[in-house]
């Protein structure tokens, strides 16, 4: 028996090895494979001028996409910003004595950053899907004659905002930019996301989206 267990013990040996350096190169590569991951998912799409900015709702990222909207307008390249209204509220302002929506701190993290109100268009239909605001966006630059237009979203969600928006304004001769808000902020960085939570809930998923997006619309 003893010479039986040992014989056991010798062959399990290099299966044991084999599996130890497989699991070192997964924790190895991971990161590199993970930062691919991210990268993966951030695109833009150069517009030195646009007749307008379209703000992205997305109340776990405003702060980001404000700030980002801001800077491109104070550098001129759209005269007004579109912010679209997911219906979203957030917690309770001591001040105002309400729930603020977030397209309401959204217009006041703009506004803020020098943005004058009057040169935000707030589209007050609820959207729930970024094919609801690019349906909304297109609608209301057919009446009012935009041409142009300069999205504004986090960097994870670029690459299915573009293919969105050039799917549903591109057809109509519509011309498409984007740009991504900084990550490190509200989003994480690239290379670190999957040490965050934050990460987890937005790099994975947001593959199932595209694939969903491509499938559905």
């Amino acid at each position: 028996m003893n010479l039986l267990f040992e014989a056991k013990a010798l062959f399990s040996r290099p299966r044991r090895s084999r599996s130890l350096i497989v699991l070192a190169l997964v924790l190895l590569l991971w990161p590199f494979f993970a930062w691919g991951m991210a990268k993966l998912l951030i695109v833009s799409a150069p517009l030195e001028h646009a007749d307008a900015i379209v703000l992205l709702s997305g109340s776990s990222s405003y702060r980001e996409r404000a700030a980002r909207s801001a800077e491109l307008f104070a550098a001129g390249r759209a005269p007004r910003i579109i912010l679209t209204n997911d219906g979203h509220q957030g917690s309770w302002n001591r001040v105002l004595q309400k729930n603020q929506f977030y397209y309401e701190t959204t217009l006041y993290e703009l506004t803020r950053r020098g943005v004058p109100a009057d040169k935000v268009d707030i589209l007050m239909p609820v959207v729930s899907s970024t094919h609801d605001e690019a349906l909304l966006v297109r609608e209301f630059a057919e009446k009012n004659g935009i041409r142009n237009v300069l999205v504004v979203t986090s960097a994870y969600h670029s690459r299915r905002a573009l293919w969105t928006f050039q799917r549903v304004l591109g057809n109509d001769g519509t011309n498409i930019g984007l740009e991504v808000a900084g990550t490190g902020w509200q989003t994480p960085s690239p290379r670190t996301w999957w040490l965050h939570l934050r990460g987890w809930q937005i790099v994975p998923p947001e593959y199932i989206k595209l694939v969903y997006y491509r499938i559905r619309y």
